[in-house]
């Protein structure tokens, strides 16, 4: 009963990483560097046309990909880790309003800036623009996320969830953990938290160092 997860070091396959470190379930890694050119990609092809990270090979031999998806998936196969709050729990409504925010507002952006010319060419000006203007909608959506929530010790109250993982490995991500901390002071300490956490430090150490933020890809 083995999952696979093809993913790499600082991407977004590390919250799914992290679950399954936390679940205890047992998981083959494919290492897939999809940002450094098609031979990356190409492991992923197929299992997901999109060619993207992460994705999630079940012990049933299904396919599941896009990280909120897996993460929530994951939560509810595993109740016993206590990772989501359940159906009837009366903060499941705030749970998936912001495991959709994460992707849809804030990892989506990393799509444009990371290789701005996928919308605007050559034009070396307006790759510029976009690259600036994408870390401010990023750092933006952050404070919005900070104004509307009332952290616990973790994001939801007093319990560890996968939308904490979700945004300990996001935050680390441009414009980094530094505006991170300005924009969402309070959510910046409940991702320290996370980075703190005794069963995750191995993991944390060997595949995304808190010191490599910087140099993260996605």
């Amino acid at each position: 009963m083995t999952y696979t997860v093809y993913g790499a070091s600082g991407s977004g396959s590390m919250p799914v990483e992290a679950a399954l470190t936390l679940i205890g379930a047992p998981y083959t890694l494919v290492e897939a560097v999809t940002w450094e050119g098609d031979h990356e990609r190409d492991k992923v092809a197929p299992v997901n046309p999109m060619r993207q990270i992460p994705a999630l090979i079940t012990p049933g031999g299904e396919t599941i990909t896009e990280s909120a998806a897996i993460l929530i998936w994951l939560a509810e196969q595993h109740p016993e880790a206590a990772l989501a709050p359940e159906a009837c729990d009366p903060r499941r409504a705030q749970f998936l309003r912001w495991m959709t925010f994460v992707p849809a507002s804030i990892y989506s952006m990393f799509w444009v800036r990371d290789v701005p010319s996928r919308l605007v060419g050559d034009d070396a000006d307006a790759q510029a623009q976009i690259e600036a203007r994408t870390l401010e909608r990023i750092a933006d959506c952050w404070g919005m996320m900070e104004r509307q929530i009332e952290p616990g010790r973790y994001l939801l109250g007093d319990d560890l969830t996968v939308l904490d993982l979700y945004v300990a490995t996001v935050s680390r991500w441009r414009p980094g953990r530094a505006r991170f901390a300005e924009v969402a002071p309070r959510m910046h300490r409940v991702a320290q938290r996370v980075d703190a956490l005794p069963e995750l430090q191995a993991f944390w150490a060997e595949r995304f160092p808190l010191e490599d933020q910087a140099a993260a890809a996605t």
